[in-house]
């Protein structure tokens, strides 16, 4: 049977069992949208902008196990996307980008809407392809989706010149892929397990570290198993929140530049530490230099090499997939009789519990004026914690880190290594609609929402019912907190002294719209949004303007170096 290129994409993504797919049209991507219509088992989901496609399927594949999938066309549709694209290879994140691109006669010659797609985005991605043959259209597909998912996952961009996308051939997809040049290790090393189950226990101070690993490895069960199993203490990156309850008490909170003082004050004075799908990054660790002034002993399982000892040297590298190494790690330490050095790790916790004293999380509670805290602390009583919580980058996405508690994986998205604006509303429009029954709830502020808010036209038309929580201080909250600690005060090109009125602006687009002004206004307005659960609800809230996030750990200081009020 022959087929169209066109016709060939479709296929594939149907055969690859994708249910939604998130984009843009434009004149090198018509024919793919032409076949598009004339199906009903892929739903498209028309955005307002290619940076939000991505965003989207970004975090419908974060709040799924499946591979994120987003359409965009040529030139200008592709660089709109790059953003998205760079914000999910930082957070290694399983999506395929289908780009359009001139015919193929014309790559080269400055054609109108041609861009180097394969070059510009060769930085921010797993691996990229342009197609150049019909025939060999499935079977790339296939290695894309392969690629993305398999290994540390990643996006990985497929360009198609649009004569590809007439062009016929036979169609056939491939089962199953194997490429000689990529070949992803699963399994750890026997032997460094075994290393590791001693190391672990014999520790007199242990502490285990973990990141987005354990998320996106779907690890939650075996971490909690081994954490439980040990009576060890557990600290979490932004990345890997829910990857361990958190109203555990073996939980010590996030860790890193506004995490929790008992975490990172145990993160510098334990002896032995395992790491479990995290990278050490300079958010977490703060300077190298005074991680080490602290001897401690070091084992870190991951699924990537590449990310092992690179800022950090490690003592026992263990690489391959966190629940499968997980697993062994938890059979050999249940092989050793005796177990952890019980009147140690009392006494351990016994420390642990004088840094917790310090209850570093504290924050006015007798304010006239909303307390940003407050908002997040009462969206979770209201919601049970039961709610996907999405956020934008700044102040409130560390508040709704330290206060909204996530004790089930994938529950929380948000961008971690590339701190991507404007992400919090096209990702929750991403989990809505790979969730249609749950409850999502953006927490944002006033300068994150206005990057990506023409999004509010595609929640319309698909009937979101997202509740968007702004906390609104009038501030680039972040920026505010900077220039007050280390630029003197000098609040440069910080104050949004523009601001639209949230409300109409919301209502404008058929939403309902709500002002909070009051603390004691806070929750019977979130019970209010909650209540509603056909409708889009934008709740801003004008909160404190002087509020700082505490902790805090300065750039290029140690993590017992905290600012804590």
């Amino acid at each position: 049977m022959l087929l169209t290129g066109a016709e060939i994409v479709v296929r594939c993504l149907q055969e690859e069992g994708v249910e939604h797919v998130f984009g843009y049209p434009g004149g090198a991507v018509l024919f793919l949208y032409d076949e598009i219509f004339k199906q009903d088992k892929i739903k498209h989901v028309l955005v307002r902008h290619e940076q939000a496609a991505v965003h989207a399927a970004d975090a419908y594949a974060r709040s799924t196990e499946k591979v994120g999938v987003a359409l965009v066309t040529s030139g200008p549709g592709v660089t709109n996307a790059i953003t998205g694209i760079a914000t999910a290879f930082m957070d290694s994140i399983p999506m395929v980008i289908i780009t359009g691109q001139v015919p193929t006669h014309a790559i080269g010659e400055d054609a109108f809407q041609e861009c180097d797609t394969v070059g510009i985005t060769r930085p921010c991605v797993k691996h990229n392809f342009l197609v150049k043959d019909v025939k060999d259209l499935a079977v790339t597909i296939k290695k894309a989706f392969f690629i993305a998912s398999t290994g540390r996952p990643g996006p990985v961009v497929v360009d198609i010149p649009k004569d590809i996308t007439t062009f016929k051939t036979e169609f056939e997809y491939p089962k199953t892929i194997s490429m000689r040049s990529y070949s992803p290790v699963n399994k750890g090393h026997a032997g460094q397990i075994k290393k590791a189950a001693k190391l672990l226990l014999d520790a007199k101070r242990p502490m285990i570290y973990t990141g987005g690993g354990v998320i996106l490895g779907d690890a939650s069960a075996e971490l909690a198993q081994l954490v439980r199993a040990l009576g060890y203490p557990c600290t979490s990156t932004l990345m890997g929140l829910g990857g361990f309850p958190a109203t555990d008490p073996q939980f010590l909170g996030m860790l890193g530049m506004h995490g929790t003082y008992e975490a990172n004050m145990a993160m510098q004075h334990c002896d032995v530490l395992l790491a479990v799908g995290a990278r050490f990054d300079d958010r977490v660790i703060g300077n190298p230099k005074h991680f080490f002034e602290e001897p401690r002993q070091i084992i870190h399982i991951d699924i990537d090499p590449a990310s092992i000892s690179k800022r950090v040297k490690v003592d026992v590298p263990v690489v391959g997939n966190v629940r499968d190494v997980l697993r062994e790690l938890m059979r050999q330490t249940e092989a050793v009789r005796g177990g952890p050095d019980k009147a140690a790790l009392k006494a351990w916790w016994a420390q642990i519990e004088q840094w917790r004293g310090r209850d570093c999380l504290k924050y006015d509670r007798s304010s006239a004026i909303i307390k940003p805290q407050f908002v997040v602390e009462t969206l979770y009583k209201v919601t049970k914690g039961e709610a996907f919580v999405t956020s934008d980058v700044g102040q409130h996405q560390m508040w709704a880190a330290q206060f909204y508690k996530f004790d089930k994986p994938r529950r929380w998205i948000n961008s971690g290594g590339l701190g991507t604006m404007g992400v919090g509303l096209p990702y929750a429009m991403g989990v809505q609609l790979a969730h249609p029954r749950a409850t999502v709830a953006c927490v944002t502020g006033e300068a994150s929402i206005q990057m990506c808010i023409q999004e509010l036209s595609t929640c319309r038309q698909y009937r979101l019912p997202l509740k968007v929580i702004n906390l609104n201080n009038r501030y680039m909250g972040m920026v505010r907190q900077w220039q007050e600690f280390f630029h003197g005060n000098r609040y440069s090109e910080s104050y949004m002294d523009a601001l639209p009125d949230f409300v109409r602006l919301a209502e404008s687009y058929g939403h309902v719209g709500m002002r909070i002004e009051k603390p004691a206004d806070v929750e019977p307005a979130l019970k209010e949004a909650f209540a509603r659960k056909k409708d889009l609800v934008f709740m801003d809230f004008l909160t404190d303007q002087t509020e700082n996030v505490f902790p805090m750990v300065p750039g290029g200081k140690g993590l017992s170096e905290m600012i804590l009020v």
